[in-house]
């Protein structure tokens, strides 16, 4: 289901993305509407699907998951079997945080988080490497990441 948002529309999501927790009413006093249309827009971009679930932004290395890897794989062949369980398989796996399907040399790109050089070398030797669908597995590890941004580049 599409959902034409406008500009009134377009505002609450700018808001909410850099302020998910917000009150319904400083958000509503912030765009000048009352509190229950304000809710309303909310929940109805919920129902739709533009607005798929709140959450907090962790720091990785407070967590001691210190190595981010982007890892390039490509499957044994082109087909829907080995792309549905390679999918699947990765879907489970915690420490994927993305997944992609990409063209070129490669079939997907995939973001994994890690303690160290240690743990992603087991990962990929006890988990992601025991997929029976995969080729190859190419690496490339985050050096230092300059800047992460999460906000959608909403017009209002």
């Amino acid at each position: 289901m599409t959902h034409r948002c406008d500009s009134k529309d377009l505002s609450i999501l700018a808001i909410l993305q850099k302020q998910g927790r917000i009150a319904i009413s400083e958000l509503a006093a912030r765009l000048n509407m009352s509190d229950t249309p304000c809710l309303r827009r909310i929940r109805k971009m919920e129902q739709n699907g533009v607005i798929k679930g709140y959450s907090a932004d962790l720091d990785p290395q407070a967590l001691d998951l210190n190595v981010t890897v982007y890892a390039f794989v490509r499957l044994k062949e082109n087909s829907a079997q080995y792309a549905n369980q390679f999918e699947q398989a990765v879907t489970d796996l915690a420490q994927v945080l993305e997944c992609s399907v990409i063209s070129g040399a490669h079939d997907y790109l995939i973001k994994i988080i890690a303690k160290d050089l240690a743990d992603y070398e087991c990962f990929v030797k006890q988990r992601l490497g025991e997929l029976k669908c995969i080729a190859s597995i190419e690496s490339s590890v985050v050096l230092k990441q300059t800047f992460s941004s999460k906000p959608l580049p909403i017009r209002t």
